[in-house]
């Protein structure tokens, strides 16, 4: 079931089926195939259908919205009040939301049918969907490999059929590099044009809600929905995006492209850039020379903004408590058995580079760096009108195999972190199967508030 959201539209207002029909559909592909896959950690089959028989309802009043009657699916970082949000982690194992995320509210006025929430890496940590306390999600085109992370059971639940779209999180790629390893569109937004008020926090200078489509349209459709100013979180912006389009420049990063790039991937993106050039692109080679900073950068200010978000989870206030004789036994024994080894990990190295003596020498640094990315940025923006490359430096690896090395694993997300440093929108679309089936995405980058301009470039193929 990979019908676009426009398709589905017409079939509900046609009559061709109804919203309780469609949702039973999907609730029997998930049913048929999670097992295998692990998309959703949680499926609401009785809430659904209930929302379904509404939608139903608000269609033969003709009171109809975009996305009226049309199921979907949210990572469980997104709040959804009285459904269980746990993060992927054991310490929110039995947390149940009190309040709505700003982007369920807006979805919920418009009739959507949430189907379930989906599985996850621990607070968003990591780029496999393996870091789940609850199992890895395993990739919908071959079973051995993961659909990458942290968002990987939305990409995975969308490109398997089981939803008509889904929401994810981006904090350095954690749309885009599942979208690349699934086969399906993600976008992540320009910072602040879409609310993180109840997105549970991990980096909140980088983190992003945004959209997982089959298609670019389906993309821009659920975009249009969840964006715009919050009074619930100050960093939100109400900006109107323009499209005009004439003479499209490209850019290529020379940075991109050389050594430890995948030669098939590689391929695969400059056969993309080579349609763009027949279709009357100018392609201009330009140059971010900080970009080599990015990911050390990105894994300075993320874990430090981690150890300070993730400090809320104390065994006092909401989540797992363990017993103590004093307060400080039920934080360590709390936080020792709530937390996965990935999140200690990084909480341990963001309070280490904030810690007296080092913080001038690690997170004062990637600050400035940061600064330094952000001008690459713009001054290459100057000249193009919009930035291309791959999403990924590797085809979708199998599940396991960077277990033990997560360098390796982190370099997954060299080329997603910068566009997060720099707070830009960015979207991956899919491109050709892999020799081995395995997808591939297509990187496409523009300057601040231009989505519009992002959807009509990724559009074109």
């Amino acid at each position: 079931m990979n019908k676009t959201i426009k398709e589905i539209r017409e079939d509900l207002d046609s009559k061709k089926y109804s919203s309780e029909e469609l949702t039973k559909e999907y609730l029997g592909i998930i049913k048929e195939k999670n097992d295998e896959i692990h998309a959703f950690l949680d499926v609401f089959e009785k809430e659904a259908i209930l929302e379904a028989k509404k939608a139903d309802e608000r269609i033969k009043k003709g009171e109809v919205d975009i996305l009226t009657g049309i199921p979907c699916a949210i990572k469980d970082n997104i709040l959804i009040e009285g459904r269980k949000c746990t993060a992927g982690s054991r310490m929110l194992e039995s947390y149940i939301a009190s309040y709505d995320a700003s982007v369920i509210s807006k979805l919920k006025e418009q009739g959507v049918v949430f189907l379930g929430k989906t599985n996850m890496d621990e607070f968003a940590m990591g780029s496999s969907t393996e870091n789940s306390y609850f199992g890895a999600t395993k990739n919908p085109y071959d079973l051995e490999r993961v659909p990458g992370g942290s968002s990987g059971g939305s990409a995975a639940a969308l490109a398997s059929g089981m939803c008509a779209f889904s929401l994810g999180s981006d904090t350095g790629g954690s749309i885009r590099q599942p979208a690349s390893f699934c086969n399906v569109v993600g976008l992540k937004p320009t910072y602040g044009t879409v609310s993180r008020s109840g997105l549970i926090a991990y980096a909140s200078s980088l983190d992003q809600i945004g959209p997982f489509g089959n298609c670019v349209e389906d993309a821009q459709i659920v975009f249009n929905v969840i964006k715009g100013k919050d009074a619930l979180d100050s960093t939100s912006l109400d900006i109107k995006s323009t499209s005009d389009l004439k003479d499209i420049k490209l850019g290529i990063p020379k940075e991109y492209f050389g050594e430890g790039l995948n030669s098939e991937v590689k391929e695969t993106v400059l056969k993309a850039i080579d349609k763009y050039k027949e279709m009357g692109a100018e392609i201009v080679e330009i140059s971010l020379p900080h970009s080599k900073y990015a990911l050390a950068c990105y894994y300075i200010i993320a874990t430090a903004e981690a150890s300070a978000n993730l400090s809320r989870f104390d065994g006092i206030r909401y989540g797992l408590k363990e017993k103590g004789e004093t307060l400080n036994d039920i934080y360590v024994n709390t936080r020792t058995k709530g937390f996965g080894e990935e999140v200690k990990k990084r909480i341990m190295l963001g309070t280490y580079t904030l810690s007296s003596g080092y913080y001038d020498a690690y997170y004062k640094q990637a600050l400035k760096a940061r600064s330094l990315i952000k001008k690459d940025f713009e001054e290459a923006f100057l000249k193009v009108d919009a930035i291309l490359g791959p999403v990924s430096p590797i085809l979708p690896f199998k599940i396991g195999e960077k277990s033990d090395d997560p360098l390796s694993m982190y370099l997954a997300d060299i080329y997603t972190t910068p566009v997060n440093l720099a707070g830009l929108p960015a979207i991956s679309i899919p491109l050709e199967l892999s020799k081995e089936g395995l997808p591939q995405g297509l990187h496409i980058i523009t300057s601040h508030f231009n989505e519009e301009k992002l959807f009509k470039i990724a559009r074109f193929i």
